[in-house]
């Protein structure tokens, strides 16, 4: 693997068969399962200000993908670590959105055995990509509740970062018929799972709850859980009945696409504080400090 030079792409780059390329050159095989069967795992992390944050816990997650879905790449954590340096670096990045990817890849022709595939690895950064701009995060998110029954994890493992979105993206058709900015979906027990990107945290009375199961377990969702015990704000992890929504006195999302990121409105009604609410900002203020702690930092040397 040759060595890589600060500002060598402007505006971003990506690692493809085992180089790094303009983002312009980040091609996929029509014939790839990761195309044509959705079959893929990739995870994301985020550079803030010329470091990486939690970076270990982001590849520990998708090395742990990888095995789940019985899939390998010829990289240990070390050498994907530095591929992802690599394309901040590149791309001349101090604010960075850097996702690793493995499709299963293309097996001999006319084979439908997924253990004849070659798995492809694919890494690629780019400028900071909000889930909802900072203006609109301070005039609060408007949050609409689909009825959109999310996969089953009894179907497909959520804890396993993946491409299988299409209720996600047709609940965010839902939110828009409805005049709102983003979406959630909820279980068979209407339940509420996750949005698009994101974890979903409902506050009542200072107490804190987010949905115990079918949901990705996302890195800031974890950020915050740990957050909840330094700040001895009480936590439930726990089923969230989509009702409960409408009523609660604040509401928030995380996702690596922004952090903690404030509700104003579920499904065009108002909730009891002004967004961000308290909690949901102390919740805020403490997951960027963090960015500054030494633990969860790991800077790029461009």
């Amino acid at each position: 693997m040759r060595d890589v030079r600060t500002n060598q792409f402007d505006g971003g780059a990506a690692f493809v068969e085992g180089d790094w390329v303009p983002l312009s050159e980040a091609k996929l095989s029509l014939f790839d399962w990761g195309f044509t069967r959705s079959d893929a795992t990739y995870d994301v992390a985020s550079v803030w200000r010329g470091s990486f944050f939690r970076l270990d816990d982001h590849l520990e997650r998708f090395f742990r993908s990888l095995a789940t879905l019985r899939m390998s790449i010829p990289h240990d954590k070390a050498e994907v670590r530095r591929i992802l340096h690599g394309c901040v670096r590149a791309g001349g990045l101090q604010d960075a959105y850097v996702a690793m990817v493995c499709t299963r890849g293309v097996p001999p022709r006319g084979a439908r055995d997924p253990r004849l595939a070659t798995n492809r690895f694919y890494a690629y950064a780019l400028p900071f990509v909000w889930i909802a701009p900072p203006e609109k995060q301070r005039a609060g998110i408007d949050l609409f509740v689909s009825r959109r029954q999310r996969i089953a994890p009894e179907s497909v493992d959520p804890t396993v970062k993946n491409y299988h979105w299409i209720d996600l993206v047709m609940s965010l058709y839902d939110a828009y018929d409805h005049g709102g900015d983003t979406s959630c979906v909820v279980d068979a027990a209407g339940n509420v799972t996750e949005g698009p990107g994101f974890n979903v945290f409902v506050v009542s009375d200072r107490v804190v709850r987010t949905p115990d199961r079918g949901v990705l377990e996302g890195i800031s969702r974890r950020t915050v859980i740990e957050l909840c015990g330094a700040l001895d704000i009480p936590l439930r992890v726990q089923a969230v009945p989509a009702e409960d929504l409408e009523l609660a006195d604040e509401v928030f999302v995380t996702s690596t696409g922004g952090g903690v990121l404030p509700i104003a409105r579920v499904n065009g009604r108002s909730l009891r504080h002004p967004a961000p609410g308290p909690v949901t900002q102390r919740l805020q203020d403490a997951y960027w400090a963090l960015h500054d702690d030494p633990r969860h930092r790991d800077p790029v040397a461009y």
